[in-house]
């Protein structure tokens, strides 16, 4: 499970929200946490794409394999499956999520070289990728990384993770998310959701979704129980 930053959460103010704005005190908090009713805002396009950050290979991606001087084993297109799992030619069934394509051509290098193909020289490129990832935690049955394929929603976002536990607050969903280069949350109570009190609102990719985490839930208590989540979610900004 993961392990959030709680000292980026002690610094709390709003920007940028409308509705009901409310202040409140938490305890070792060096200031006061504003808090909104209203929508978490959509991420920019520069927050979807971490420049810095290397490529990582994963569910559904489209590869363009290349081995140099080998016909047969040159520009093969190749999809991951839903496990982020390839086959390749003489190279078998290769675990590719989480790889960089450098790597994933280290590994196609060794396959090929213990299957007697001398110096392979291999180069993956990236073809077609969808999977930008959020991630799912807390109390879900399967947490993890899963892919953003079409328009994705809180309550599909949980569904894709086996959905909650048998004991998860439902009323406690937290929503992390860098919008303009601000770090952002969106706190939802699903059963709300469900009976149509607000909307299912859109999760994007590097959204971190946390179902009914205690150690989350202990940074917003004093928000959570001034302010009932049957109505509208509550946003907060933070610094």
């Amino acid at each position: 499970m993961i392990k959030l930053a709680l000292p980026l959460f002690i610094c709390i103010a709003l920007a940028g929200c409308t509705g009901d704005k409310r202040s409140l005190m938490t305890p070792g908090a060096p200031s006061n946490i504003q808090v909104a009713q209203g929508e978490l805002p959509p991420p920019e396009r520069t927050d979807l794409f971490e420049q810095n950050r290397p490529y990582l290979i994963g569910p559904f991606d489209k590869l363009v394999i290349d081995v140099f001087g080998i016909e047969d084993l040159s520009k093969k297109e190749v999809q991951t499956d839903a496990g982020g799992r390839i086959s390749f030619p003489l190279a078998g069934i290769i675990e590719a999520a989480g790889k960089t394509p450098g790597e994933l051509e280290k590994i196609i290098e060794d396959r090929l070289r213990s299957r007697f193909v001398r110096d392979p020289q291999v180069t993956v490129n990236l073809k077609e990728t969808v999977s930008q990832v959020m991630t799912v935690d807390g109390e879900v049955k399967e947490p993890g990384l899963y892919p953003v394929v079409g328009k994705m929603t809180l309550m599909r976002a949980v569904a894709t993770a086996k959905g909650a536990t048998e004991f998860a607050r439902l009323s406690d969903v937290i929503v992390f998310r860098t919008v303009d280069g601000k770090q952002m949350a969106g706190i939802y109570n699903l059963k709300a959701i469900r009976s149509g009190y607000y909307g299912d609102p859109e999760v994007f990719a590097n959204d971190v979704i946390v179902v009914g985490d205690s150690q989350a839930r202990r940074v917003f208590r004093d928000v959570l129980q001034a302010t009932p989540l049957l109505t509208a979610p509550l946003i907060l900004l933070l610094q």
